[in-house]
């Protein structure tokens, strides 16, 4: 077998797609991990493509000034918070360069000036929603793996590994959620072992503990599913008791049993075990009003993950509908219907369309409890639902609010969109590259006349972006 080559001493220049670092020996480029601009490094290639090379840093000659010491144990290991060793000013400054990268090089429009990004309140603890995997074949750590003679726990409860859907990395301190959430965790993975429950095997799909899910509200209100294989009562009950017992801050304690290969359970019953069967999450309408907006959230409900970002994004985006309360608006992708009832209060009427029928529900649901009257809500594929039949139906709308998934708004929904003609589309995105091939095709009608970047995941390179059109 032909050893993979080895680039000695190169500099890291700067970031690139996806959160890698960017390198250049003789004139071919090579993307790098786990690297900040300004390494010096030895880098191990690991793929060839045509137009360019991946490769993983095995020596570090010197460590770049745009770095910082990584505050959890699993940094490199994880596949989470992977710029960590990253300042926070410095991930927020290559964020505003990836928008505005990808909407000139991929978009080619012309850009307004760029604001800065705005920036999260809270750098770790921040989400609300996190997944763990039990596995009776953990990953070890090379630490571990060192350890001479000692017999050592295989049973784990973390995060798959990058790349690896059967290796799970056990995880006792994760820094993106706040408590009860470690502690829960760990009490569930202590019980489970002293008991002698098994864990799931990926590979073989045998055994009993598979999934914990922990929601968290900034009402204090604690959400649990745990995921098992069977109905084992005898086994689940006594378990979810002295849950109960140890966290009584937990408010909704569900479970799901799920007998298929995959872990995912949209199409299975969740058993209320006790509590009620949502946590709630509360959003001050307007800064030093007591109106707040109540939302439900279900095991299978969508709630931005950022919840105090959300706030922020939601003001950004009620901000650029320039609203008077004459407006009929379309909320495109409109999920649990928290934008479009984030700014039902300042609009004539909100029409929300969303594939997913459960959200649809969880948003009729959301504008009852907080009596608002003036949204409309409609279940099915948008490129089908929006058409000139559902316009005429439903009113031609002088806003477009659309906030679609990382892939973008598909072809037929653009040309929709084009022939509708609102005088204002707000566009928020995930994913800044799709968001910039969407607006290159509205660009013949549309002007990009506001941008502004907001970072709801720090530690990572992802980011939301929200632009404001305006019809030509």
């Amino acid at each position: 077998m032909r050893k993979k080559p080895i680039f000695e001493k190169v500099t890291i220049e700067g970031i690139a797609a996806e959160g890698k670092a960017i390198a250049r020996v003789d004139n071919r480029v090579i993307f790098v991990a786990g690297v900040a601009p300004g390494d010096v490094v030895d880098i191990k290639i690991t793929r060839k493509k045509k137009s360019f090379l991946e490769g993983v840093a095995v020596h570090f000659h010197s460590y770049s000034n745009n770095r910082r010491e990584p505050f959890c144990n699993y940094f490199g290991t994880c596949g989470g918070c992977k710029w960590q060793h990253l300042p926070y000013a410095k991930q927020l400054e290559y964020k505003n360069q990836q928008v505005v990268d990808n909407l000139t090089r991929i978009g080619k429009i012309a850009l307004p000036n760029v604001n800065p990004i705005l920036p999260s309140e809270q750098e770790t603890f921040y989400r609300n929603k996190l997944e763990f995997t039990f596995t009776d074949r953990r990953w070890l750590t090379k630490q571990e793996i060192e350890q001479s003679g000692e017999e050592l726990e295989r049973n784990g409860l973390g995060f798959h590994i990058p790349g690896r859907f059967d290796k799970v990395l056990d995880i006792n301190t994760c820094h993106l959620q706040a408590e009860p959430s470690n502690n829960i965790r760990n009490w569930i993975r202590h019980y489970g072992i002293t008991h002698n429950i098994p864990f799931f095997n990926l590979n073989t799909q045998q055994g009993y503990l598979r999934i914990l899910i922990i929601r968290t509200a900034s009402t204090g209100e604690n959400m649990v599913i745990l995921q098992v294989a069977r109905d084992q009562p005898k086994v689940l009950t006594p378990l979810l008791d002295g849950l109960l017992e140890a966290f009584p801050e937990i408010t909704s304690l569900n479970y799901v049993i799920n007998s298929k290969r995959n872990e995912t359970f949209n199409d299975l019953p969740v058993i209320n075990y006790a509590g009620t069967p949502y946590i709630q999450e509360r959003m001050t309408i307007e800064e030093g009003q007591p109106e707040q907006l109540t939302f439900r959230i279900g095991p299978k409900s969508f709630y931005q993950t950022n919840s105090r970002q959300a706030y922020a994004l939601y003001k950004i985006v009620r901000a650029f509908a320039q609203l008077n309360g004459n407006e009929t608006v379309y909320d495109l992708y409109t999920g649990t219907g928290t934008i479009a009832n984030f700014v039902a209060h300042q609009a004539k009427k909100v029409v929300g369309l969303e594939y997913v029928a459960s959200a649809i529900e969880d948003a009729k649901l959301n504008s009852s409890i907080n009596s608002i009257s003036n949204t409309e809500f409609f279940a099915g594929d948008i490129k089908e639902l929006l058409d000139e039949a559902f316009v005429n139906q439903n009113g031609r709308p002088d806003v477009i609010i659309t906030d679609p998934p990382r892939a973008g708004m598909h072809a037929d929904v653009l040309k929709m969109l084009l022939k509708v003609k609102a005088k204002r589309i707000v566009y928020v995105s995930c994913n800044p590259a799709t968001q910039a091939r969407d607006l290159a095709l509205l660009d013949e009608a549309y002007k990009v006349t506001k941008l502004q970047p907001v970072d709801m995941f720090p530690q990572t390179h992802h980011v939301e972006n929200v632009v404001l059109l305006e019809l030509r």
